[in-house]
């Protein structure tokens, strides 16, 4: 008979090196004839489980695996990018240039009607906020960019976003530009036709906007 020591050596090795868990007569094959694999796994389980690596048995298959108390150590926190569709960018470059602007306003720079999911996106993401609504029937409210959406393009204030002339240097934009690239007041002075937003005013995000096009 082999000596328990060595067949609990034999089994560590083999579950250590398994692409995956081994049940009992897994091992039992790899192993001499007549070695006790039973009593092996009980006191190998034992063994680990105080380590930072512990021996489990899941549906009757052994493996070695993390200690629940330290699966934290294996979590990786990742921030994905989130991609703007065409539709969202437009409407950034709309808000920066045309801020303070409403979501009619937009509309009708763009030619089609805006989607909900659209403004939401940029507002969720704070790339735009809401400034205020208009004095106007209907009071609309009004939209402009946010210090984040400075950080995230690398501008020291408005001032600093390409005009026209600039934009068709670039090859970004041909001669019909389809809406104005005045740069707007950096100071974001409150028009007088502006008011403040009311605390009703909080967006409510819709979650459908991703499979939405425009």
């Amino acid at each position: 008979m082999t000596d328990p020591a060595e067949t609990e050596r034999r089994i560590e090795a083999l579950l250590f090196a398994a692409a995956g868990p081994l049940s009992a007569a897994d091992l039992a094959r790899r192993l001499p004839e007549g070695a006790d694999v039973g009593p092996a796994l009980m006191a190998l389980k034992a063994r680990y489980a105080e380590r930072g690596v512990n021996l489990v048995c899941v549906a009757d298959m052994w493996r070695l695996q993390t200690a629940p108390d330290l699966a934290f150590l294996m979590t990786e926190e990742r921030q994905e990018p989130r991609r703007l569709s065409k539709a969202a960018l437009e409407t950034l470059a709309i808000v920066a240039y045309h801020q303070p602007t409403t979501r009619a306003e937009i509309e009708a720079i763009r030619g089609v009607q805006e989607s909900r999911g659209t403004v939401d996106l940029l507002l969720e993401i704070g790339l735009i906020r809401m400034r205020g609504r208009r004095r106007s029937p209907g009071r609309p409210i009004t939209f402009g960019t946010t210090s984040a959406f400075l950080e995230h393009y690398g501008l020291a204030s408005l001032a600093d976003l390409p005009g026209a002339q600039e934009m068709k240097s670039l090859g970004l934009v041909g001669d019909e530009l389809g809406f104005d690239f005045t740069t707007p007041d950096p100071a974001l002075a409150r028009p007088d036709d502006e008011e403040l937003p009311e605390p009703a005013d909080a967006p409510e995000f819709n979650q459908d906007y991703l499979g939405e096009a425009d």
